[in-house]
C-alpha cells in the first residue's frame, strides 16, 4: 500500500532541507558497515501520531542554468502533481517576497491542502512579523525554527490532519512486485516478455516510461501477482526535467507498495554506481530483492562468465548478499519462466515465522560457537530472542545492555539465523533491546 506523499516546496535558502531533515529524523540515514548504501536526500519516510508518509524535498535538484522563476515553478508543479499535502516554506527573516507570491498563486489554484510554514523564526520577538504572510491567502502561517526544532510539532499535527484517509488493505494473498533500475536497462521489455504481450511501450530511448503501471496476472499454480512497472531512476544531479523528478517519486512509491523488487541490471553496461544506490532504496524499505541481469543474450560468454558476474555482483552489493541472482533476456525470454517461482519462494521467506524455542536453540548454539563480546570488562549477555514481525522477518534479542551489542555480532547472529532457517531473498531485522 503506497504511503501518502508530503512535498516541501519554496524558493531557495528558506530552510526546506533543514525542515526535511528535522521531520525525517533518524529515518533519513541508512546505517551499514559497507559502502554503497546511501539514500538521496530528496526522499525519506516520516512518521507522526502513528501515521507514516513519504516526504519529498523538491529543492536543490534544478538545473542551475534555468531561470530562477522556472525552477520554482517546477517545484510547485511536482507538488501539485504528486503530493497529497504540500508544505510551503517561506523565510520569516526576509518577509514576503515576489517569489513567495508567485508560488502561492500556483498553489492556491490546486485542490491540495497547503500548509504555510514561516521558517527561521528563531525567537519569540519575531512571531509578530509572521502576520504579513496572511497576504499569501493560504491560511494560518505556522512559525517554526527548523534548526532548533521549534514549532515542527504543530506542522506535523497539521500534516497528519490533512493526510488522506487510510485505504483499505489490499488482498494479502496477492504477491506485489516491481521492477526497479536505471533508465534503459530493459524493465518495460521484461514486463512485456513476462506477460507475453505488449503491455508497456518499450523503447531504446532512456526515460520512455514515465508512470508506474499496475498489471495483474496469475501463474499456472493459481498464484495471483500484481506487477508494478517503475519509471527509470536517474541520479538527482542529472534530473533536470520535472517529468524525470516525477519518475523518481513514482518509483519510490512503487517500492513502498511492493513486497518484492526485481533489481534490473543491464548486462551490456555492467554494474554502475547508481545501481547500488537504487538497490539501497529497496533494502532499507525491507523489501525482498532479486537481482536480474537483463540482456544476457547480447554479451560474449565462456565457462567463467557467470562466476565472474556473480562475484562482481556480490562484491558490489554486499549489503544484499541474501538476494538471489538470475541472468535473463527479455528478447529471447531466457530463464524468465523461473521468475514467478523465485518470487513465490521469497514471499514464503518474508512471511516465515520461527517458534521462539527453536530460535533460541539457534541463538544459544551461536553463542557457544562465538562467545558474546566484552567492552571495558563488561560482557554482553543474551537472554532470549523472539520474532515480532514478518515482511520483513524481525527479531528482538533481549540483552543486559544494548550498547554492548556490537554491529558485527548482530551481523553474526543474523548469519546464523539465515544458515538455520534460510530467508533467501529477504532482509531480516535484528533489534537488541534491554530486558526490563
Amino acid at each position: 500500500m503506497a504511503l501518502p506523499t508530503v512535498a516541501i516546496v519554496g524558493r531557495p535558502n528558506v530552510g526546506k532541507s533543514t525542515l526535511f531533515n528535522r521531520i525525517a529524523g533518524e529515518r533519513i540515514s541508512i546505517v551499514e558497515d559497507v559502502e554503497g548504501v546511501t539514500r538521496d536526500r530528496i526522499y525519506a519516510t516520516g512518521e507522526w501520531l502513528n501515521r507514516s508518509f513519504s516526504l519529498i524535498d523538491t529543492g536543490g535538484i534544478d538545473d542551475v542554468d534555468a531561470p530562477f522563476m522556472e525552477q520554482i515553478k517546477h517545484q510547485a508543479d511536482i507538488a501539485m502533481t504528486e503530493a497529497d499535502v504540500i508544505v510551503f516554506v517561506v523565510s520569516g527573516k526576509e518577509g514576503v517576497t515576489d517569489a513567495d507570491e508567485y508560488v502561492s498563486k500556483i498553489l492556491y489554484r490546486t485542490n491540495k491542502p497547503v500548509i504555510l510554514v514561516v521558517n527561521k523564526v528563531d525567537n519569540p520577538e519575531m512571531r509578530s512579523d509572521i502576520y504579513d504572510f496572511y497576504s499569501l491567502g493560504l491560511g494560518d502561517p505556522y512559525p517554526v525554527s527548523s534548526v532548533h526544532g521549534i514549532g515542527t510539532g504543530d506542522v506535523l499535527d497539521a500534516i497528519v490532519e490533512n493526510l488522506p484517509v487510510e485505504a483499505v488493505e489490499e488482498n494479502p494473498d496477492i504477491i506485489k512486485f516491481s521492477l526497479i533500475g536505471r533508465p534503459n536497462v530493459g524493465k518495460s521489455s521484461l514486463i512485456n516478455a513476462i506477460l507475453g504481450e505488449e503491455r508497456v511501450i518499450a523503447s531504446p530511448i532512456a526515460g520512455t516510461t514515465r508512470d508506474a503501471i499496475d498489471t495483474h496476472f496469475t501463474d499456472s499454480s493459481g498464484q495471483e501477482f500484481l506487477m508494478i512497472d517503475t519509471a527509470g531512476m536517474r541520479k538527482s544531479g542529472k534530473v533536470y526535467e520535472n517529468t524525470e523528478k516525477y519518475s523518481v517519486m513514482r518509483s519510490m512509491r512503487a517500492i513502498d507498495r511492493s513486497d518484492i523488487v526485481l533489481m534490473v541490471i543491464n548486462a551490456e553496461e555492467g554494474i554502475r554506481e547508481y545501481d547500488k544506490r537504487i538497490a539501497g532504496f529497496a533494502h532499507e524499505a525491507g523489501k525482498g530483492i532479486i537481482i536480474v541481469v537483463n540482456k544476457w543474450d547480447t554479451i560474449t560468454k565462456d565457462n567463467r562468465t557467470v562466476k565472474e558476474w556473480e562475484d562482481d555482483i556480490r562484491d558490489n552489493f554486499q549489503y544484499i548478499s541474501y538476494a538471489p541472482i538470475i541472468f535473463v533476456s527479455a528478447l529471447t525470454k531466457q530463464r524468465l519462466n523461473k521468475l514467478p517461482d523465485m518470487i513465490k519462494a521469497i514471499s514464503e521467506s518474508q512471511n516465515k515465522r520461527i517458534p521462539s524455542a527453536v530460535l533460541n536453540d539457534v541463538i544459544m548454539d551461536a553463542i557457544a560457537t562465538n562467545p558474546t563480546p566484552t567492552d571495558k570488562g563488561k560482557r554482553l549477555k543474551i537472554f532470549y530472542g523472539t520474532q515480532v514481525a514478518v515482511k520483513p522477518p524481525t527479531f528482538v534479542i533481549f540483552v543486559n545492555e544494548e550498547e554492548l551489542m556490537h554491529f558485527s555480532y548482530l551481523r553474526f547472529l543474523e548469519n546464523q539465523i539465515r544458515a538455520a532457517f534460510g530467508f533467501e531473498g529477504t532482509p531480516i531485522h535484528l533489534i537488541a533491546r534491554k530486558r526490563k
